[in-house]
């Protein structure tokens, strides 16, 4: 059974940080989470970008990397796609407008991303590492975003405004690299439902590295968290 697909994840939901946590853990239990990950495969492109080498699940920091208030685990492919939705905002199934701003659609083939995640209960702050192979150039993502800074997200009649904003200083130890901070409003609900991401994009050959910490209602997201996995990723890749 593919429980990420019988239960839909969308931001904005209110109880989405309780089914993400939840399904991890039952997840967990059916597939172990020590097993290889799998997640997005992201679309061809004529951009020619060097293959680094080796499986993106080795590649990935392993959970005992995090830091020591962010207990993790590895993603298995179940949640990892639907967990790379939440954290930009448009989950799957989700209607996006102006539509040249959605994120590319997933395609079938290619090898699958890598996610690990940790969890500090104590702030509702979540910690986030995604691998993925993309021929695609940060740059490309970066002018899209300059263009797409609002957008609204909607599904089933329920909407959210996703808000981007992209940071001047960029993650150091890439090809390339951008830095931004998003917001998921929903258009019904408390502000305790409100999303804040600080996020870290960059590019070593055909792997893309994102590092993500997520909170709810006014907490703010660990930028120094975000620093330190995401220079431990970048080691990683370099080193393969």
């Amino acid at each position: 059974m593919n429980v990420a697909r019988a239960t839909p994840i969308r931001a904005g939901d209110p109880g989405l940080r309780r089914w993400w946590l939840g399904l991890v853990a039952v997840t967990c239990a059916m597939t172990g989470c020590a097993e290889s990950v799998s997640g997005t495969p992201v679309a061809e492109s004529a951009v020619s970008v060097r293959h680094i080498d080796g499986p993106l699940a080795e590649l990935l920091p392993s959970p005992a990397q995090f830091p020591a208030r962010y207990p993790a685990v590895v993603l298995p492919a179940q949640v990892a796609t639907a967990a790379a939705g939440d954290l930009d905002g448009v989950g799957m199934g989700d209607t996006v407008s102006p539509t040249h701003c959605a994120p590319p659609e997933v395609e079938p083939g290619g090898e699958s991303a890598a996610v690990a995640v940790g969890t500090d209960d104590a702030s509702r702050a979540t910690l986030t590492v995604e691998l993925a192979r993309s021929p695609e150039l940060v740059s490309r993502l970066r002018d899209q975003l300059r263009g797409c800074g609002q957008i609204q997200v909607s599904r089933a009649g329920a909407g959210s405004t996703v808000t981007t904003v992209l940071d001047q200083a960029v993650p150091p130890g890439t090809d390339d690299a951008i830095a931004l901070r998003r917001t998921v409003v929903p258009d019904v609900g408390g502000a305790g439902l409100t999303q804040t991401m600080q996020t870290s994009i960059g590019q070593i050959g055909d792997v893309r590295i994102t590092v993500t910490s997520m909170t709810f209602g006014a907490g703010q997201p660990d930028t120094a968290a975000v620093d330190e996995m995401f220079a431990t990723a970048v080691a990683a890749v370099r080193g393969s």
